[in-house]
C-alpha cells in the first residue's frame, strides 16, 4: 500500500473533522432557541458566522477531495476507536482514530471558527 503524502493526509483529516464541526455548530444554533439567555441574538450571530465560514471551507475541501479522487468513509466504530477507509487513486488505506483525539481535533476546529467569526 502506498504511503499517502502529508498534504493529502491533512486534506483527508479536514474532510473527516469539518463535517463534525458543522454538525455541532448547527445543533448549537438550534439549541440556542431553548436556552434561557435574555439576549440570544449575539450568540446566534456568532455561531451563524462561524457556521458560514466552516461550510465554505468544507465545500472547498470536498471540491479538493473530488478533484484528487479521494473517497472517505467510516467502516467501523467502537467505544475507543473509529476506523475510516480512504481510497486515493484506487488504493485503499485504513486509518484508525482514537475517539478522544477526534473530539480534540473537532474542538480545535470549533475554537478556530468561533474566533475567526469574531474578527
Amino acid at each position: 500500500m502506498p504511503n499517502i503524502q502529508t498534504d493529502t493526509i491533512n486534506l483527508i483529516e479536514r474532510g473527516l473533522f469539518l463535517p463534525m464541526a458543522v454538525t455541532i455548530l448547527n445543533r448549537d444554533l438550534e439549541a440556542l432557541d431553548s436556552c434561557p439567555f435574555k439576549l440570544k441574538q449575539p450568540y446566534k450571530q456568532l455561531i451563524s458566522c462561524s457556521l458560514k465560514l466552516a461550510q465554505k471551507d468544507l465545500a472547498d475541501v470536498r471540491k479538493q477531495l473530488r478533484k484528487r479522487k479521494i473517497k472517505i468513509y467510516e467502516e467501523d466504530r467502537d467505544e475507543a476507536f473509529t476506523l475510516y477507509v480512504c481510497t486515493v487513486n484506487g488504493y485503499e488505506e485504513k486509518h484508525r482514530y482514537f475517539n478522544p483525539r477526534i473530539r480534540e481535533q473537532v474542538n480545535t476546529l470549533l475554537e478556530y471558527y468561533l474566533f475567526a467569526a469574531k474578527t
